[in-house]
């Protein structure tokens, strides 16, 4: 990513933008995530979710009978939000993208060992070819969103600094 840009606008005139590694690391340490994808009505569908950072970009699953699977063959389009509820303290980011599935056992087996490595046996998955397989017979898919933008909203002092490819 490149360098962040702060926009005066929306924050306290002192606040300085924070570094891409310092909120490529709040994305890579949280553990829940809230993903946004849009229903064919136009209607938008908001989710709690894991996932994980890898790469430079957001890893997630879901089921092929849930509603985020049955939005994105709609639209691939995402944006995944993270950070604190507080109005003082933390950072929230958001990141927009397209969502893009992974297939091969090759591309997934990193990814299943990174759920694996933050969430421990909570999600440990195995992958093949298609997807990521669980022990109870589930068989997610599997996305990653490479970051069209990233947004850092500071809360203390307030800001709001933009990241871009």
């Amino acid at each position: 990513m490149t360098t962040g840009q702060i926009d005066d606008r929306f924050g306290d005139p002192t606040a300085a933008a924070p570094s891409w590694e310092s909120v490529e690391a709040l994305l890579n340490r949280a553990e829940l995530y809230w993903l946004t994808t849009v229903r064919a009505d136009g209607r938008p569908h908001v989710t709690p979710l894991v996932g994980a950072w890898s790469d430079g970009r957001f890893a997630f699953c879901t089921g092929v009978g849930e509603q985020k699977h049955v939005n994105l063959q709609h639209s691939p389009l995402v944006a995944v939000t993270t950070g604190s509820n507080g109005w003082k303290s933390g950072t929230d980011v958001v990141v927009e993208g397209t969502a893009q599935r992974v297939t091969g056992r090759e591309r997934l087996r990193p990814l299943a060992e990174a759920w694996w490595r933050k969430y421990g046996d909570d999600w440990a998955w195995d992958a093949d070819d298609e997807g990521f397989a669980g022990g109870d017979g589930s068989r997610p898919w599997v996305y990653v969103v490479p970051p069209a933008k990233v947004i850092a909203f500071g809360k203390d002092p307030h800001s709001q600094t933009t990241f871009r490819p």
